[in-house]
């Protein structure tokens, strides 16, 4: 342990810190044991129970620094009135994002299952803050333009929500640029929140809409069988039109062809024989 004299106290906390925050995101908390954290730091058993007590007391340091981070970086982006407010999105969107950017392992740590024993500071009351944040802006948002305020906490909780999994996803898959990633949130969330409905509605599968269809269902097989009729009656009028147009074509081919001034029968266009033609 020759490594663990060359350390002050506080380094040896600190590089415990580090390697427990890499062994939690990586395995989780039950899966790390004080053995494998000691062996990590290629220091003793005793040495992480002198500084933590044990791997629930230094979880709960890595815990509460990462909070800590990421809970300033939130509020600074949330916190500006006199900016836009979809500079607020934009910048609570990548405020975020950077975090994880920047601080992979405690984010994971974060976002993977805490202990049974794990106190109220953890990840979820952190975005239960944040979305509290998120709701008072919507609150105003939503007066200014005189929406229906009982939906607020709601919409708070899915803004919050879409941008903390989308960035899960993207910390596994970094396939686009934190800019980019950003601007995709933003366009959902922006645009979603500036067409909102004053009375929202599921229009197909809703209680109204299935009993709608219920009522037009009588509707519609009336409105079919009076096409049906329509059609069935054009049918008729147009056989009657043509038994009628036969019957005079026959009258009219039997009937005497009308004579010409002289009583003799007309000639035919083209026919040498009229008088005229010599």
């Amino acid at each position: 342990m020759a490594n663990a004299s060359r350390m002050t106290s506080l380094q040896r906390r600190e590089q415990l810190i580090q390697v427990g925050r890499a062994l939690f995101a990586s395995k989780g908390f039950e899966a790390v044991s004080v053995e494998e954290i000691a062996a990590s730091a290629k220091v003793s058993k005793p040495i992480v129970y002198e500084h933590f007590g044990g791997k629930e007391g230094l979880y709960a340091v890595i815990v509460d620094r990462e909070m800590r981070a990421l809970t300033t970086v939130l509020t600074s982006a949330l916190n500006d009135s006199t900016a836009h407010p979809r500079q607020i999105v934009e910048r609570t969107a990548l405020a975020l994002l950077s975090y994880i950017e920047q601080n992979a392992d405690g984010f994971q740590v974060l976002v993977r299952d805490s202990p049974s024993t794990d106190p109220a500071g953890s990840f979820s009351s952190l975005l239960g803050d944040v979305s509290l944040k998120v709701e008072n802006l919507l609150m105003e948002a939503f007066k200014r333009q005189k929406l229906p305020v009982k939906g607020v906490p709601y919409y708070a909780q899915m803004l919050v929500g879409m941008t903390v999994f989308t960035g899960q996803y993207w910390a596994d898959r970094p396939k686009v640029s934190k800019e980019q990633l950003a601007a995709y949130i933003v366009d959902l969330a922006w645009h979603g929140l500036s067409r909102l409905d004053a009375k929202p509605e599921l229009r197909f599968e809703g209680r109204k809409a299935r009993q709608s269809a219920k009522r037009g269902a009588p509707d519609d097989d009336a409105r079919r069988r009076e096409a049906q009729g329509g059609e069935t009656a054009a049918q008729d009028t147009a056989s009657q039109d043509s038994a009628a147009a036969s019957r005079e074509d026959t009258a009219r081919d039997g009937a005497p062809q009308p004579d010409g001034p002289d009583g003799a029968p007309e000639a035919e266009a083209g026919d040498d024989s009229r008088p005229d033609a010599a």
